[in-house]
């Protein structure tokens, strides 16, 4: 098949960037990082059955998303949060269960994330999210992002506990360099698709950060709330804002069928 060809129909499958895209996606990096959590300490599934039962629940959410034919923000952002705690189990097991330094893993995953953009791009002469609209591009999509999550979970905690930052160290740090991007993009028009990818890299332990600053123990460098406080707060903040993208998508959808009309 042709990958410039739309893939039986398909209209893009990413939503629109905006500020409520940001504010879900860096939520859903601390649901995953709290939920991963949550998972394997507090219900005591341990590390191994926690990341079968995520990547199960992961593989069932790719699989409807990439068979319907356009951006469905139920689905579209249940498979990022689902994404996220597997991502972040991936550099989990790596640390923990086979004794992985944090440096190799962060510079393991820049190459996997390297190495997908370059592929991507000579396969499809573009890296823009403006343009999933095939099965091809999607797949190369969705493995980028699971190598940020991978990537921002390993270098958020290399900074944090590695190099003694803290948790609020890094999301000062992370937040600042979102910052300079946003600046870069808006006031010198830099690359809009360099961009987007740094501050979507950035994201991840931005929000491990912000995670781990509210649920870990005070005497840890945290504030207190606990993995289930977090989790629930993030949660329903993220229900609450995709429910409002489904309305906004479902108003969308009638004002085309009624142009059609």
């Amino acid at each position: 098949m042709n990958s410039q060809q739309n893939y039986c129909g398909w209209l893009n499958k990413v939503p629109e960037i905006t500020l409520v895209f940001w504010f879900i996606k860096m939520m859903s990096t601390t649901v995953g990082e709290t939920a991963a959590d949550f998972l394997n300490m507090d219900l005591n599934f341990g590390l191994t059955n926690t990341s079968i039962i995520t990547g199960i629940l992961l593989a069932v959410a790719l699989f409807f998303q990439m068979r319907v034919p356009r951006y469905k923000p139920v689905l579209y952002w249940l498979t990022v949060v689902f994404i996220s705690v597997f991502g972040t189990l991936i550099t989990d097991n790596l640390t923990d269960a086979w004794q992985v330094p944090l440096a190799a893993s962060s510079l393991f995953f820049s190459v996997v994330l390297v190495v997908t953009f370059v592929v991507w791009y000579r396969q499809e002469g573009t890296l823009s999210i403006h343009s999933i609209d095939s099965l091809s591009r999607e797949s190369f999509y969705w493995l980028a992002i699971l190598a940020t999550f991978a990537l921002g979970t390993a270098v958020g905690d290399w900074l944090a506990e590695g190099l003694g930052l803290g948790y609020s160290g890094a999301a000062i740090f992370f937040g600042a360099w979102i910052v300079i991007i946003t600046i870069a993009r808006f006031t010198f028009r830099a690359n809009k698709v360099f961009c987007f990818w740094a501050a979507y890299i950035l994201t991840r332990p931005f929000g491990a950060a912000c995670g781990d600053l509210l649920s870990q123990p005070v005497d840890n460098g945290g504030l207190g709330l606990g993995a289930n406080l977090t989790s629930l707060i993030f949660g329903v903040a993220i229900v609450v804002m995709v429910g409002g993208l489904v309305v906004n998508d479902w108003r969308k959808s009638e004002r085309i069928a009624g142009q059609r009309d």
